[in-house]
């Protein structure tokens, strides 16, 4: 049953930008070798707007994707002191970042601090997707990674199949894309996603071979294909990418919608995550 404070609520507050931002995050790649888990935690310093709470059980490994050519870095995430099977949201960064930066952006400790707010248990796992807003680019194939061979990696682990996604930036427009090959998606959550309304703005980022390729994967051009997912989208109205936002919300009416102050980086994160965890924890209860 859905928790009701989400059912079709929207809020649209302040006006809103225009020009382009870049995703947040950066984060070296370390070099492909073989999968290796790495536990981190508790240990990890505490970022600020993080909650003073511990870090859950977080494990980094390295993985070999033949989607993607290369090995790639999976990290799964738990809250504390919850044991057993847990659905699972995935977790994908924005262009130039990499999994490993949940990490040090606090995210482990968000999953604790949000079940000790009486949100359902999840875990959270995250995957190096590159810079192609998971388009094939030459055998670089991140989206295919996700839908065949993620469940698999996940299933080694011990972990459920992913019924939910939480996308940043360039994530968000890959979430977008995800539901359409993978309908059926209990929860998407879209952080600042990276909606591009012309052409002409997305051309600058020199990820598509054309105008046509564009169109073919642009969110905002195939709305009608997102019917019946439950979408909760929130942004900054100081966001560069506010007005694809309010497109967004216009067209494909999702079941949350929150435009407040806020710009593209990590301090507007850290301040909606809470919602948005309570958005995602609602819909896999």
């Amino acid at each position: 049953m859905r928790n009701a404070s989400f059912s079709r609520r929207r809020l649209l507050l302040g006006g809103l930008g225009l020009g382009l931002v870049g995703a947040a995050g950066g984060g070296a790649v370390i070099p492909d070798g073989p999968s290796l888990p790495r536990a981190v935690g508790s240990a990890q310093p505490r970022k600020s707007g993080v909650p003073d709470v511990p870090a859950g059980p977080v494990v980094v490994e390295r993985v070999y994707s033949a989607a993607r050519g290369k090995h790639v870095n999976l990290v799964t995430m738990r809250p504390d002191g919850v044991s057993g099977p847990l659905p699972v949201c995935l977790v994908l960064h924005g262009r130039g970042g990499n999994a490993k930066d949940y990490i040090d952006f606090g995210l482990p400790r968000l999953l604790t601090s949000a079940v000790r707010a009486g949100v359902r248990p999840f875990a959270a796992v995250a995957v190096d997707c590159g810079r192609a807003y998971f388009m094939d680019r030459e055998g670089d194939d991140p989206m295919r990674m996700l839908v065949e061979e993620v469940p698999g990696w996940l299933a080694e682990r011990r972990f459920l199949a992913p019924t939910a996604v939480l996308g940043f930036s360039m994530g968000g427009w890959g979430a977008l894309n995800l539901v359409r090959r993978r309908p059926g998606l209990r929860a998407v959550a879209l952080a600042s996603p990276a909606l591009f309304q012309q052409w002409s703005v997305a051309e600058t980022r020199k990820a598509w071979t054309d105008e046509a390729q564009w169109r073919e994967f642009e969110p905002l051009q195939h709305v009608d294909g997102l019917t019946g997912t439950p979408i909760g989208i929130w942004c900054g109205t100081e966001d560069s990418f506010a007005d694809g936002a309010r497109e967004f919300v216009e067209k494909a009416q999702p079941e949350f919608a929150a435009l407040t102050r806020g710009a593209h980086d990590g301090a507007y994160w850290h301040r909606v995550l809470p919602e948005i965890m309570r958005f995602v924890g609602a819909h896999l209860a």
